[in-house]
């Protein structure tokens, strides 16, 4: 079956996490068809390679026919080799995922990280649809995101456009806070997903004398006056703020819409633009900061529109 045979059956998105594989069917219409959830296989590439056919084909019955699959990965594909890296999923590492996927499979798959789905998710029908940009910058275990221009994913030389957790943190923030260079998994030291994620948030609660508490316990305990919460919170945001200024700088988005789980602290929107905008030059405003529409249940969702924006089909927002 060729590609020009796909679209009257519609789109499978995938969204692998570490302990999860979420599948949605979407029919020609981009309508919800079938959903499943199972565990992901995390240390056996090939029950891995087996789970994900076996859910495509019963998604496929859903719909009556074969269609295209998009799949949402954490971590980054090496351009030069194809294989997976900085994965938090140990069967994918080193793997050459795309290409037995697409191999196994027997159709089109295409293959963006968790973030740049998520991106897309909110850029087609979500908080930022119809704005001729955005950038969903997640913020969560992780700190991560993704670029759309014209409700279209924009992937970069390498696939990583989005990739502003490993931006290093400034100096002058470094030494305002007095914080040490944390190493990375990605290899670096000083990465702003270090500090900005959920863990980043406790990590600097542990810093100015806290228990190390989870980001919804340090911010009640900053609504009480608590030292440490206090500060933590106060470089956090500087931090967060000092990193979508240069987010704004690099791609000058309509808006920025978060996604993870520290995307349901209300303090952020209220705080975030003059975060943003003490780290601007004069003239420069600050894109509105946006909740999300669909969050984590849109990762899939995001996949199947990268699925159906890579065969360039039926590309109207749903």
């Amino acid at each position: 079956m060729t590609s020009s045979d796909l679209p009257t059956r519609g789109w499978h998105g995938i969204d692998i996490g570490g302990t999860k594989i979420e599948l949605v069917s979407y029919d020609g219409a981009f309508a919800e068809v079938f959903r499943e959830r199972i565990a992901t296989p995390a240390i056996d590439f090939a029950a891995f390679v087996d789970a994900i056919v076996a859910l495509v084909s019963r998604g496929d019955a859903a719909l009556g026919g074969s269609a295209p699959v998009g799949i949402g990965l954490p971590g980054v594909i090496d351009q030069a080799t194809g294989r997976q890296v900085s994965s938090n999923v140990p069967a994918l590492n080193g793997r050459e995922v795309a290409t037995t996927l697409r191999q196994a499979l027997g159709r089109p798959v295409a293959i963006g990280n968790d973030c740049q789905c998520f991106a897309l998710s909110e850029a087609r029908g979500g908080a930022a649809a119809g704005l001729p940009s955005m950038f969903g910058a997640i913020v969560g275990t992780g700190a991560g995101g993704g670029y759309c221009a014209d409700g279209r994913l924009q992937r970069g030389f390498n696939g990583i456009a989005g990739e502003w957790g490993h931006w290093t943190i400034p100096a002058s923030l470094q030494a305002r806070y007095g914080l040490p260079l944390f190493a990375c998994p990605c290899g670096k030291a000083g990465c702003l997903e270090r500090y900005v994620s959920g863990p980043g948030m406790s990590v600097l609660h542990g810093h100015f004398g806290g228990a190390g508490a989870e980001p919804l316990a340090i911010v009640a305990r900053g609504a009480t006056g608590d030292e440490a919460a206090t500060r933590a919170l106060a470089a956090h945001v500087d931090l967060l703020g000092h990193a979508l200024a240069g987010v704004v700088l690099a791609c000058d988005p309509h808006a920025i819409v978060l996604g993870g789980g520290l995307s349901n602290l209300a303090h952020l929107y209220q705080q975030l633009p003059a975060a943003v905008q003490r780290h601007l030059f004069r003239g420069v405003r600050v894109p509105p900061i946006l909740p999300p529409r669909f969050g984590a249940a849109g990762g899939a969702r995001g996949a199947a529109l990268l699925a159906r924006q890579s065969t360039s089909l039926h590309i109207e927002a749903p």
